[in-house]
Order: C-alpha cells, then structure tokens, then sequence
C-alpha cells in the first residue's frame, strides 16, 4: 500500500526528512547492487506493445489512442516527460503507426528518452496541438470514427480533441491500455523481481538499526540509503509507529520508536521504472499475546488471499474470501472496524497501483502474467494495526510470489 505524498511525518523520503546527506549512504558500503544485472525494455519489446495496442484498437472498432505523459506514454514509447498546459502526447493508430506530438522547442528534448521509431509533430506556440493531431489522422482516413484517449488523459486534451475532431466519437481507451498493460512480459516479471529484492535486502539492513526513540524520519532514511546502495531507486517510505499502525496511511502525531508498540513499514523501490510494494510489522522488544494474535490472524489471511488467486476466477473473489475468512475471527464484517478497512490488494507495474484491484464487485478474470499486492491488514483504530504486504504475479498454474510473506512476528523479514 504505497504513497507518495507526505502525510505529516508519516511518509518521509530522503534529504526530506532534514538529516545529513552522509546519514543516507553510511553503514552501506557492504551492500551489493542488486540491479547490476537489470535489464531495462528495448526496443523490440515496445514494437511488441504498440502491435498488441493496434490489435486491440481494431477489436474494439477505434481508429487510434491518445496517450499524455505519465506511464503509458512510458510503456508505450519509452518517452519520460510531464505533464504541463503545452500538450506532448502520443498518438498510436490501428495500423501501429505512432506519432509524438510536442512544442517545437521541446522535440530535441523528447527525443532523448524516445525508445521505438515514431514520427514527431511539433507545434508552435500559437497553433493547436490537436488540430495538427487531428490533420495527420485525417490523412490516414481517420476523421471520423471513434478515436480513444488514455483513461488519466486531461479535460482540456480531450475538449480539444473533440473540437478538432467534430465528426468522431471520443471514447475511454482502458480496453487497449489496460488490454496491453496488465498482463507483464517476462521481462517486466524479471525486472520486478529485483525491485523486490531490492526492497527486502534494504529491510533486512534496516531492522537490526532501529533504536528506541528513533523517529519515522530516522528509519526512512536508513531504508532509503539501503535502497540506494542496492541498486534500486527509493519510491516511498512509510513508517507507521504505535497507534499510529492503526491508521493505514498514518498519522501526523509525532511519533517515536518506543519498546513493545508497533513498528509498521510500507516501503517500495523501482528498478528502470518498475516497481516493488512491500510491508513488514513487528514490535520493538517481546510482543505481546494480542499482537501475536493479530499478527498470526493478518498472515493468515494473506494466505487466504493467494488460495482465492485462481486463474479465471473475478479479481474481486480474493478480497471476498479474506473478509470471510476474518468475519469468523470476529473482524468487520465487510470493511468495518476494526478489520481491514482497504481492499485486499491493488495492481501494480510501472505503477504502484494500477488496475484491477483485489476488491469486493470487481469482475475481470485472474488471468497470467497480472501482478497484485497482497495486504488485507487488520486495524485496531486506538491501539494498533498490522499489515503485512507481498506481491505475487499470475501464472498458468496459479500465483507466484515476489516476495515470499514472513513465517512469524519474531522472524518478520524471513
């Protein structure tokens, strides 16, 4: 269960958390660099995308997808750009022909991370990027019929699209993107893997470092510069001390590792662009009976949750089986407190989440080569919670684990 975004103390990376730049890499030097091995996607592999996107474009009777900067446009072209009011976007079209669309002064700078062939169109600062989209699919005969944008595409991108298009029908390209996106490669799968590695080395480097009266920032940083000197690139570190455990995303409140409370760690890395989402809780000293209990009654329903991991069985049935499962252990029902108040498990990839999630209602097929987080933590709101989160990834034969889950509460990293 991953976040960016800071949350008071709560979420903390880096040179963010105010200590010295030293503190980030010391005690490292013995670490050896996970990723050296990493082999990041080439060309031939986004050929293979962009000829499985137009497939999908011609089942789904659309002319062509538009695409803005964030992952897609990553997963797609290789291009790592952002977001701003002068539109750089890609446009892919049923016959796989690509094009990147981006202000004139800006093409020497798209090009760079440009990882597959493409046509680039560029636009000056007084002409409209999608009247010059929309003229070069009028020159594949493309006018009219339905042209779909990427399902995080922006408003104003697609009112323009439908003023320079008038005669097409916009329409939501989730079937394609998703179609393409949620089922990894295996080069993905191996890059993924050692994200995680990564991840659970850095964790392992960690724990023994944690003191009494160390704070969320004090511990991140030591997570982080581990990260670092493994080879991975720290995606966020959330560190959920005491009550704070019982709050899923955290709390404000100053926070301090005190002997026998919660430590609660949600931490990920990335690995050229993909992603892991791992976490461990333990307790700082000699748990007590109660934690011990929740701690077994949490690890058991991870297990719950990678049974219900079917190929062919709805996404949603996994979260099902765990809320049944803890229901007989007297948590809930359903999402209530205390039990799990967050769905059992998200999508993740270039994203750490993505879609689909391992939530109640949601009907797509488990099918090979989807990843999810498995994390129905339990949450004791006042005292405490415990979420431990693995990833796995679907095979023919049912799921595999990233990360395989801790056997104990005194042996919580393996």
């Amino acid at each position: 269960m991953q976040r960016r975004q800071f949350l008071g103390s709560a979420i903390i990376a880096g040179v963010a958390a105010g200590l010295p730049l030293g503190a980030l890499s010391a005690d490292t030097g013995d670490l050896p660099d996970l990723a050296a091995s990493a082999v990041p996607i080439g060309a031939d592999e986004r050929k293979a995308r962009i000829a499985k996107a137009a497939a999908l474009l011609r089942a789904h009777d659309m002319g062509a997808l538009l695409i803005e900067p964030g992952s897609s446009l990553v997963y797609f072209t290789g291009v790592e750009w952002w977001r701003s009011e002068r539109l750089t976007a890609a446009v892919l079209t049923r016959e796989g022909e690509l094009a990147i669309v981006t202000p004139f002064f800006e093409e020497p700078s798209v090009r760079e991370s440009l990882g597959i062939s493409a046509e680039v169109l560029t636009w000056n600062e007084d002409e409209d990027p999608l009247a010059l989209v929309a003229v070069w699919l009028g020159k594949r005969g493309l006018a009219r019929g339905t042209i779909a944008v990427e399902e995080t595409v922006r408003y104003f991108a697609v009112d323009g699209l439908k003023r320079a298009m008038p005669e097409a029908t916009i329409a939501n390209g989730a079937p394609v993107v998703r179609g393409c996106r949620m089922i990894k490669s295996p080069a993905e799968l191996a890059l993924m893997q050692i994200a995680a590695d990564i991840t659970l080395a850095a964790y392992r480097h960690t724990a023994p470092r944690i003191e009494p009266g160390m704070t969320p920032a004090d511990i991140a940083a030591i997570m982080n510069g581990a990260t670092r000197a493994l080879g991975g690139q720290p995606e966020f570190a959330l560190i959920l001390l005491g009550e704070a455990s019982a709050y899923p995303h955290g709390s404000g409140k100053p926070q301090q590792v005190r002997s026998g409370e919660v430590v609660l760690m949600d931490c990920g890395a990335t690995v050229h662009g993909y992603q892991s989402d791992i976490s461990r809780s333990f307790v700082h000293g000699r748990p007590d009976l109660r934690q011990r209990q929740v701690w077994d009654q949490m690890r058991k329903g991870q297990d719950v949750a990678f049974a219900a991991a079917r190929i062919g069985a709805p996404a949603g049935t996994v979260d099902d089986a765990v809320r049944s499962y803890y229901a007989g252990l007297g948590w809930g029902p359903g999402y209530r407190l205390p039990g799990t108040s967050h769905r059992t498990g998200h999508g993740i990839g270039l994203d750490g989440h993505e879609p689909v999630n391992l939530v109640h209602g949601e009907k797509t097929p488990l099918a090979a080569g989807m990843c999810f987080s498995n994390e129905p933590g339990i949450y004791i709101p006042g005292e405490f919670g415990i979420r431990l989160e693995d990833c796995f990834h679907m095979t023919d034969a049912g799921p595999v684990w990233f990360s395989e889950p801790p056997p104990s509460i005194d042996q919580p990293f393996g």
